[in-house]
């Protein structure tokens, strides 16, 4: 190959050369500011919308008297049940700590004027709207799984009265009791649940208030099915039919989801894992408009089955990983610097040959600008070794510079303008060295340097 020609295509090459480091350099450089890692197991499914708390749970038929028609009720007798109230207890133990407190009790599913006008009942010591019981500036609440379990399954607040007397009268409180019998399921109520489950995979026993189960949230709790036993409030005091265990028993890989009224267990494959951390992380957050409200039962299950996606989710069941697609910059930013470093050393052959040209001199001023333009990307390379996040806005802005310097020079600009470019660069770089600190990488001595 002529000398003619090898200047032909060295010159392309050489820019070519010079323009990737530095498009792998300022990749490098913003790949080094992303913050912030994804340690989660795999991003839930479920939608992350919970029980509604401002319009939803309220009900047409939940309605209360006048303050005054309520407070003449209340001075008549110590404790009144208005109508549609579902709150229940055991009147012996509240007796042996109630003293002279007055208990109103008011139906769930009240507006908000509703629950303003019981709140208003002055003489009223004990306030209970559906099963939130409060009085005073205190409201009780639950923290334990058979608690939830009998406020939600059968209007059972004994606990959460007895709790709420003894801290308006500063007493001490006594220990909860778990009240709630169970019995084991008839030989016709189990049969009638189990044809409902061959059938459709759902059995909604009268009283229930499920029409349909959510379906996206069904598939995303339980990919392969599951079955669902919907049943009303059960009467206060007596037992409840055991139906998950029994069901569970039969039918060992089947998960099965019973609902007692708002009282929501899960059993079957996991539940030793993961059925109590559901209950309670569901019930913790939701319990007290659940309390309050008159939610239908398919609402509460849609939430409950979100959660229950949620825990699959962080791993629990040993759900695989779902797969991810590999990031492109996360593989091959480990090879970028060699990358870089490879088109510099290439860029800096191809120029000391260009430089070596006969007929020209350093000292020409035809020479200069691309004398000048070599010199300063070498010294971009190899100050970015030493920048960090204080000085790395300066060496991006002189990269830039040069970047623009290389194309104005390229496309035959005039000299005045490329010079002004490399002017440029030259002050960020010489910016650059003096926050990284190192006098011999100011642009005025390096150059000198390179060129004695």
């Amino acid at each position: 190959m002529t000398a003619r020609g090898y200047r032909r295509l060295a010159e392309p090459l050489r820019w070519t050369l010079l323009g990737l480091a530095v498009l792998v350099l300022v990749v490098f450089l913003v790949a080094q500011r992303q913050q912030g890692i994804d340690v989660s197991y795999g991003r839930s499914p479920a939608s992350t919308a919970g029980v509604d708390t401002d319009g939803a749970g309220t009900s047409d038929r939940a309605t209360v008297p006048s303050v005054d028609e309520m407070t003449a009720l209340v001075a008549a007798a110590p404790v009144v049940r208005l109508p549609g109230s579902v709150a229940y207890w055991n009147e012996q133990r509240v007796r042996e700590v109630a003293g002279d407190t007055r208990i109103l009790v008011a139906p769930p599913g009240l507006d908000k004027d509703g629950r303003e006008r019981v709140r208003d009942v002055e003489n009223a010591t004990i306030r209970v709207i559906g099963t939130e019981v409060s009085g005073g500036f205190y409201q009780a609440s639950s923290d334990r799984l058979p608690a939830w379990r009998a406020q939600f399954a059968t209007g059972d607040v004994t606990d959460l009265l007895i709790a709420l007397i003894t801290a308006l009268r500063k007493e001490s409180t006594p220990a909860d009791r778990d009240e709630l019998r169970w019995r084991e399921p008839s030989g016709p109520e189990l049969t009638t649940v189990l044809t409902d489950l061959r059938a459709t995979g759902r059995h909604i026993a009268p009283g229930a208030t499920l029409t349909d189960v959510p379906e996206a949230a069904a598939r995303n709790a339980f990919p392969d099915g599951a079955w669902y036993v919907a049943l009303p409030v059960q009467r206060y005091g007596e037992p409840l039919p055991r139906y998950g265990p029994a069901l569970s028993a039969r039918f060992p890989d089947r998960p099965i989801v019973v609902m007692y009224g708002l009282w929501i267990e899960y059993h079957g494959p996991g539940a030793a894992d993961f059925a109590e951390l559901a209950g309670a992380s569901f019930y913790g957050q939701f319990a007290g408009v659940l309390s309050r409200s008159d939610y239908p039962q398919r609402n509460v299950l849609g939430v409950y089955l979100n959660r229950v996606t949620d825990i699959r989710y962080a791993g629990l069941f040993e759900r695989p990983l779902p797969y991810r697609p590999a990031d492109p910059l996360r593989v091959a930013l480990p090879a970028l610097p060699w990358l870089f470093a490879g088109c510099v050393a290439a860029f800096m052959v191809l120029s000391a040959r260009s430089l070596r040209r006969p007929g020209r001199r350093l000292g020409s001023r035809r020479d200069t600008t691309p004398t000048r333009l070599a010199g300063l990307t070498a010294l971009a390379v190899e100050v970015s070794l030493l920048t960090d996040a204080r000085s790395n806005p300066a060496l991006t802005r002189g990269i830039v510079a040069l970047q623009a310097a290389r194309s104005a020079w390229e496309e035959k600009l005039p000299a005045r303008h490329v010079r002004t470019l490399l002017d440029e660069a030259a002050a960020e770089l010489d910016d650059t060295a003096r926050q990284v600190g190192i006098a011999s990488y100011r642009p005025d001595n390096y150059l000198r340097g390179r060129l004695s």
